[in-house]
């Protein structure tokens, strides 16, 4: 390797370096003031650069706190991801995915808070733009998918799927939300055990339509053969 190369080698080191310490300054602020109580100066300031050394790498806090998000729902999807790879069946796969996305949450409650930036100041929705929303949001949607992916397996329709993945979510936010607070105590059991249930009754009630739309096109048959 020849010297230039070296060089550039070098350079681009030092600045991927430079930009995962701004990460990590970021996510801890993020942590404790949340978006909006963020600031450049702050981050800044952790990561001991100056403000004006923060543009060199990003354009502003909303695409930091994208960035810290996206590598967020990326230990989201392969903590769903090795969870399914270790499970054999569609049924016991949809409970592992399921399972999976509501202990990484239970285990990691910052990324949970990350993920809830939209509802920063109440339950009026800000984004982080169209474009990073919509990035986002495919990156949570593809930590569900195998969710989705088991429920067809087992029979479902696509729309049946589909809505076995956003009542999964549903109910695991609820939990969470419920385990976090520490509200949950207050009902005598455990977001965990509720989780489990949920799915368990959810399987089952998946596993009865799918019988049932199976055993219709042979009970039509026999009818029209009386």
């Amino acid at each position: 390797m020849t010297a230039e190369p070296r060089k550039r080698g070098r350079a681009q080191a030092v600045r991927d370096l430079k930009r995962s310490l701004i990460l990590e300054a970021a996510r801890t602020i993020f942590e404790t003031e949340g978006l909006d109580g963020a600031s450049l100066r702050a981050i800044a300031a952790e990561a001991g650069y100056t403000p004006a050394a923060l543009y060199f790498h990003f354009e502003s806090k909303e695409a930091i706190y994208a960035e810290v998000l996206q590598a967020s729902l990326n230990n989201l999807r392969e903590a769903v991801a090795t969870a399914v790879a270790n499970t054999n069946g569609p049924a016991p796969r949809l409970r592992a995915a399921a399972m999976a996305f509501f202990k990484y949450y239970a285990d990691n409650p910052r990324d949970l808070d990350l993920g809830f930036y939209l509802f920063r100041g109440g339950m009026k929705p800000k984004g982080l733009g169209r474009e990073r929303d919509e990035q986002l949001n495919a990156g949570l949607a593809a930590a569900l998918l195998p969710i989705a992916e088991a429920a067809r397996a087992m029979g479902a329709s696509q729309e049946e799927a589909d809505l076995m993945m956003v009542d999964t979510f549903a109910h695991a936010a609820g939990m969470l939300l419920l385990a976090h607070t520490g509200r949950i105590r207050m009902f005598g059991t455990s977001a965990p055990g509720l989780m489990e249930r949920y799915i368990d009754e959810r399987i089952g009630q998946l596993e009865r339509l799918v019988g049932a739309q199976a055993a219709a096109p042979a009970l039509s048959f026999l009818k029209s053969n009386d």
